[in-house]
């Protein structure tokens, strides 16, 4: 289900992730902690990877993953374009979250969508389903929140505190509207939507904080 296209930029984020939560740790002596981390990292990122490519599916469309960029003014008339944002917040978020266990930013993936045309015209007459509305991306989009929530609840019960903490966090991140965030998909989607989902996050956050 993942081109070409995708793997590097994935595995490049589970690295950068992996290694800003274990920043302070010395790699020769904790390379079993890593390892954990890097484990549970990829499952986080994974899980809400494929829940979205699964949907998207469902919808006639395909998604492909891309490093999380945005456009930064460095002038009057200069713009440093496609900047991977995505790259550099885990470790910037780690050293001004430092005292906070296991957390860092970790929404450094985004997705672009297309319409699967053949698929569509073959089941919905030629030309009728060629275009996605904002709710389509909305719901592609809070089937990676969902399936990260359920992760925690999961994680939790079967003892696996890091890996349940970390689906929070991602889920909490991922649902902020900012730029090119599912959050940002979800809340144009479908607002009411985008308030369950981000009330049911803020709850599992404040559950991640103190608790686990």
């Amino acid at each position: 289900m993942l081109n070409k296209k995708e793997i590097f930029p994935i595995i490049l984020i589970i690295i950068i992730i992996s290694l800003s939560i274990n920043l302070s740790l010395d790699i020769t002596e904790n390379w079993k902690k890593i390892g954990g981390t890097l484990l549970a990292v990829s499952f986080v990122i994974l899980s809400n990877i494929f829940a979205k490519k699964i949907i998207a599916y469902k919808l006639d469309s395909e998604i492909e993953m891309k490093i999380w960029d945005i456009d930064i003014k460095i002038g009057e008339n200069k713009k440093l374009k496609n900047f991977p944002i995505g790259v550099f917040l885990p470790i910037i978020s780690k050293i001004i979250f430092f005292p906070f266990k296991s957390f860092v930013w970790m929404a450094s993936l985004a997705f672009d969508v297309k319409p699967r045309i053949y698929r569509g015209a073959k089941r919905y007459g030629l030309y009728t389903f060629s275009e996605m509305t904002e709710y389509h991306l909305g719901l592609i989009a809070a089937s990676g929140i969902v399936i990260n929530l359920i992760s925690a609840i999961m994680g939790y019960f079967l003892g696996f505190p890091l890996f349940a903490r970390l689906s929070i966090y991602y889920a909490f991140l991922n649902i902020l509207p900012i730029s090119e965030l599912d959050g940002n998909k979800i809340f144009f989607g479908s607002l009411v939507m985008w308030s369950f989902l981000a009330s049911l996050v803020l709850i599992g956050m404040l559950f991640a904080i103190f608790i686990i």
